[in-house]
């Protein structure tokens, strides 16, 4: 088994204080680290029947600007069609759904988390759902 490097354990540490978060908010882990040929989505949650998909950015320094800047639109698109795939696997058709980001800062106190509900939105998959 290969050893992560320092990002790999950011990018999980990030992820395991996003899943406690989310859970603490009454949400249920549906899936982690679901990957596709479109791409990849970090945490599939339900919130009060609302299906949620989850991108999770984390940083550990400011070198490279806020990690809620890096979902950019390649990146919405290739999480959009990673949920398309999950939700025609799982026959979930028709559900309510939304796209969170979750931003943390390893620096700030508690993890510096920021929760942004419907970060986006792809509107050339409207109907899709």
């Amino acid at each position: 088994m290969e050893t992560p490097n320092r990002q790999q354990r950011v990018g999980r540490a990030g992820e395991e204080q996003a899943a406690l978060y989310l859970q603490q908010q009454g949400c249920t882990v549906i899936a982690r680290n679901f990957r596709t040929r479109h791409g990849e989505i970090d945490l599939i949650v339900r919130d009060q029947g609302v299906l949620v998909f989850v991108e999770i950015k984390t940083c550990s320094s400011d070198a490279f600007g806020r990690p809620e800047s890096w979902v950019t639109p390649l990146k919405q698109r290739r999480i959009a069609g990673a949920a398309l795939t999950w939700i025609h696997l799982h026959h979930c058709e028709g559900q309510d759904c939304r796209f969170d980001v979750i931003a943390i800062d390893l620096r700030r106190p508690e993890g510096g988390l920021q929760h942004i509900r419907n970060a986006f939105w792809m509107p050339d998959m409207e109907g899709r759902f």
